[in-house]
């Protein structure tokens, strides 16, 4: 089996770096700790994120939720020579180190969910939770390592795969990674996890997801409330291929190969800055825009796919690149004057077929690559990317 621990060099580095941090933090009624999948012990190898949580005094804070981000900043604008604002349910903070970025996350220091004022609160109550298994952490590991090189990982809008949460959850939930996958091979088309009266009383907006997961820690929630079809019936067929037969390829990221030929667009993308998953959610609909162009001009696709690593790779292929010039418009039945006439009208030459009217119209654009010229100077792209180029 693949080996999915980070060196004892990573861990010292990650450790060294999140006590400096959290040492600089000084907040009357607060205390900033490791949170996420550090305080977890769940991070994966080359991981260059880490999360500190600030959490505040319940009583004193529980009626000032709304002021704990405006707490937090100008003591660390103070202390670290650049931080970035990111706005979420609750503004939270990056600062930078050695090639790490540290998230500070202001939280009211709850000890069960009904205390939370923002869904930020919960999150020292999963790391609690996963920290009970600690003897399950490497199989979590595989479970994330598995997962991200089948590309499902991820609960981001742009992606809509499993959380580490949700995945963290799920090996907790079997008892292993194995048990987990094995068990996944076998999920139909919806899979339900959690007591029966809690699924019930969920909203109905938190039970459209293929998978229902309750919440350990906040019953009222589907923590997988934000997986999609796709991801879900992915993560079914992957786990049945290994369950099949098992090798370690399946935890190896793999190699995105796109054609470039005559009759398939290939797009080099430049994005915007900001939030990753803002930034993606973008991405994806700058993607689906070109697509939905594509098709409304009546090119057909075969295939199309995107990946993004840094620079962003978009990916057309289509049946053909070259439309006739004139395309065949099918108009009202012959025996409806008053439509024939104002189809007439409208496109001129016409004649019949079958009973109804037809007229050849010219079409706007015959080459692909002159209508994606023409796209990419589309205000709903240049709002969305910083840059795209045709291959």
């Amino acid at each position: 089996m693949i080996d999915v621990q980070p060196s004892k060099k990573e861990v010292q580095e990650v450790s060294s770096i999140a006590k400096e941090i959290i040492s600089k933090i000084k907040i009357k009624d607060a205390k900033a700790v490791l949170g996420g999948s550090g305080a977890k012990n769940t991070w994966l190898p080359g991981k260059k994120e880490i999360d500190i949580y600030v959490k505040f005094n319940y009583k004193k804070y529980k009626d000032k939720s709304d002021k704990l981000s405006e707490l937090v900043y100008p003591k660390i604008k103070k202390t670290f020579k650049k931080v970035q604002k990111l706005h979420g349910s609750r503004d939270y903070f990056q600062v930078f180190k050695d090639n790490f970025t540290i998230e500070i996350i202001p939280i009211l220091d709850i000890k069960k969910a009904d205390e939370a004022k923002n869904i930020t609160d919960i999150s020292q109550l999963h790391v609690d939770y996963v920290k009970k298994h600690a003897k399950l952490a490497n199989e979590i590991r595989l479970a994330k390592t598995f997962a991200k090189a089948q590309e499902v990982y991820g609960a981001e809008s742009y992606i809509r795969g499993f959380s580490g949460y949700v995945l963290e959850l799920l090996v907790i939930n079997y008892g292993g990674f194995k048990k987990l996958v094995n068990t996944a091979s076998k999920w139909k088309e919806l899979t339900v996890i959690g007591k029966k009266e809690d699924v019930a009383n969920l909203n109905y907006s938190k039970k459209v997801s293929p998978l229902i997961l309750i919440d350990p820690v906040q019953s009222s929630r589907n923590a997988a409330a934000a997986l999609s079809d796709e991801m879900y019936n992915k993560f079914i067929g992957v786990c049945k291929n290994y369950s099949k037969k098992a090798s370690d390829d399946y935890f190896h990221p793999k190699k995105h190969s796109f054609k470039s030929d005559h009759n398939s667009i290939l797009l080099e993308v430049k994005p915007k800055s900001g939030k990753q998953d803002v930034v993606g959610a973008k991405l994806l609909k700058a993607f689906e825009h070109i697509k939905r162009k594509l098709e409304e001009n009546d090119f057909k696709i075969k295939d199309s796919k995107w990946h993004w690593n840094k620079i962003a790779l978009f990916s057309y292929e289509l049946e053909s690149s070259i439309l006739d010039e004139f395309k065949e418009v099918k108009g009202p039945p012959v025996n409806l004057q008053h439509h024939l006439k104002e189809f007439e009208k409208k496109h001129g030459k016409i004649y019949t077929k079958n009973g109804f009217a037809y007229a050849k119209v010219r079409r706007n654009f015959t080459h692909a690559r002159n209508l994606i010229k023409s796209i990419v100077f589309e205000r709903d792209i240049l709002d969305r990317v910083s840059k795209i180029s045709l291959n």
